[in-house]
């Protein structure tokens, strides 16, 4: 395993980010940077040996400060809040409003906008990252201080195993999630588009949104629906339908109810064309499915490239959206004693 230490940019404000490269003797690599503990390059071969970058981000460090979370660790809460309000052990709360009516992601400055400090880690499962990071207590509204780990190790076989963990000195919701946008064609050169990529979410049921993308009142079924993809199908397959949840979001942007417990599989991504797959483990409830809905080809990336409507989507691991406000929602309150622990994997094959 090949792995370097360099300086990738400097932000406006004089601070100096960090790109930490480990590549395996396949030639498939991982690039990760300081600022929001983000993957900044993942690069795969496909079926004839032909290494491509499979995510979105930039070439320098400061689009990362204004991007919609490319790459980056989120945090303390991954999804929405609604009306960023919720109650603790008899207090009330209110965070920044940074999605229409709700918060998004952990509010105006979360874990993705943060410089983490990394450093080298040897693992049971090879060479890694070690990104850290300390919130302090009322860090955008949330009670306690808390500090929060993510390990990247990569594999010779291509698997990027990401640990989290974290404590806190005050009961707080946290919801930690990789927010990496993939497109398995290569993010350089192809086509811009995923909606022939093939998905499986082995999830029986998903949660419906209101219009401002906050959970309804129960789960449904996804059999006989648009949203299920127990059997893989096309991206695109569906998106095109009448479905009132795919209208109010514009495409999906909605959490899947993963089958079973435990470390499992909660998603497959397949690209027919270059022949990579992405299969993706996790320990967490819930899977966000975002297919890119809210891209317009304003932002520029790598090369330059434009990344316009649906060119990548998100496979985030994660509890529920506005769980501090659901008891019937798996709770995710860290308290004071406790460790948060949780693992997902990301294996690339073709």
């Amino acid at each position: 395993m090949h792995r370097e230490c360099t300086i990738f940019d400097t932000l406006p404000d004089g601070r100096t980010v960090r790109r930490w490269r480990l590549r395996n003797d396949e030639g498939a690599e991982v690039c990760l940077i300081d600022l929001g503990a983000a993957i900044q390059r993942l690069a795969v071969p496909d079926r004839s040996g032909i290494v491509a970058d499979v995510v979105l981000g930039f070439d320098s460090a400061a689009p990362y400060l204004e991007a919609p979370y490319f790459g980056a660790v989120v945090g303390r809460f991954a999804n929405r809040i609604r009306n960023g309000r919720f109650e603790l052990e008899g207090n009330a709360y209110q965070l920044a409003l940074n999605d229409g009516p709700n918060s998004l992601h952990g509010g105006a400055r979360g874990f993705d906008k943060q410089m983490w400090a990394g450093e080298w880690v040897e693992t049971g499962d090879g060479p890694g990252v070690r990104f850290s990071l300390d919130s302090p207590d009322g860090d955008e509204g949330y009670p306690g201080a808390v500090t929060v780990s993510v390990t990247y190790v990569w594999t010779e076989d291509s698997r990027l195993i990401v640990d989290y963990a974290a404590r806190s000195t005050r009961a707080t919701p946290f919801n930690i999630t990789q927010h990496s946008y993939f497109n398995l064609a290569g993010v350089v050169g192809s086509e811009g588009s995923v909606l022939d990529h093939e998905l499986t979410i082995p999830a029986s049921r998903y949660l419906p949104i209101d219009e401002t993308l906050i959970p309804l009142a129960a789960a449904a079924p996804v059999q006989d629906s648009a949203f299920d993809f127990r059997t893989a199908k096309a991206v695109g397959r569906d998106l095109g339908s009448q479905h009132e949840q795919l209208a109010l979001a514009g495409g999906f942007d909605h959490n899947w109810i993963i089958d079973g417990s435990g470390f499992r599989p909660v998603a497959r991504l397949h690209d027919p064309a270059s022949g990579r797959t992405l299969d993706i483990r996790s320990d967490l409830p819930g899977l966000q499915f975002y297919s890119g809905n809210f891209l317009d080809g304003t932002i520029a990336g790598k090369a330059g490239v434009h990344y316009g409507r649906r060119c990548a989507l998100a496979l985030e691991t994660q509890y529920f959206p506005d769980s501090p406000n659901r008891p019937d929602f798996p709770d995710c309150t860290l308290r004071p004693g406790a460790l948060f622990s949780s693992r997902t994997m990301f294996t690339f094959s073709c």
